[in-house]
């Protein structure tokens, strides 16, 4: 099949009103059963199946067994950092940006995206390192310096086990609610991992949502980094 026509064929795959609201849940990570991904899309378990099995022969989830289970996520990062790309084709103007109401616990402020963070804390802190030189852009990824090295060593990740990964390393990824460049790659999913073990995050329960916490507060702002003021926020 020429290039063209597998384009074709996936957008039309992706784009499909079920299947995508079923393909944007799946951002927050986690696995999920053919049930739970009906619901989320409102369709009966046997329509939903026959779209997860579409996907599923697309490459673009796989499906994972557990006891009487299955459960589905994305097959690689690459898929999810895809379908969140899309999200940015949605015109700027139509996005609401109410700057002076935005407030800790708002989607926009803090969420996943797949396996790292997103929003507008995420554009901050990458920011933020390459401000103070722990990070500095090379062609279409970021590179880490040798004072970043020490910066995150200190933290606990080890960035050899993170190189030697089959996926980028430490790519920028543009959030779509910000319109600029946050983390991603094993970097950024292993930072974000961090910061929930050092409660600087907290998950909300089922949403992607993330809330930044008093300890996330104080380190933050060690990065130089404004944050959020009893309910506004220093933009």
């Amino acid at each position: 099949m020429e290039s063209i026509e597998r384009f074709t064929a996936l957008t039309s795959l992706i784009c499909e009103t079920a299947r995508a609201t079923m393909l944007w849940n799946l951002l927050d990570g986690k696995a999920y059963t053919a049930g739970e991904l009906a619901l989320a899309a409102g369709l009966s378990p046997q329509s939903a199946s026959n779209h997860l099995n579409k996907l599923t022969d697309a490459g673009l989830l796989r499906v994972e067994k557990q006891g009487k289970h299955r459960y589905y996520c994305f097959d690689r990062p690459e898929v999810a950092y895809a379908i969140e790309a899309l999200a940015n084709l949605i015109p700027a103007k139509t996005i609401v940006k109410p700057t002076d109401h935005l407030v800790n616990g708002d989607m926009r402020y803090a969420r996943t995206c797949y396996d790292h963070l997103a929003g507008k804390i995420a554009v901050d802190i990458t920011q933020a390192l390459i401000r103070q030189k722990l990070l500095r852009t090379a062609d279409d990824a970021y590179v880490v310096t040798a004072k970043g090295e020490n910066w995150f060593s200190d933290l606990g990740i080890g960035l050899k086990d993170l190189q030697l990964q089959k996926r980028h390393f430490a790519k920028p990824c543009l959030d779509w609610s910000e319109r600029r460049h946050h983390l991603s790659g094993a970097l950024g999913a292993a930072l974000l991992d961090k910061m929930l073990a050092l409660h600087w995050l907290r998950r909300k329960p089922h949403e992607r949502t993330v809330v930044l916490t008093a300890k996330g507060e104080e380190a933050l702002d060690r990065l130089g980094i404004d944050i959020i003021k009893k309910g506004g926020c220093s933009i």
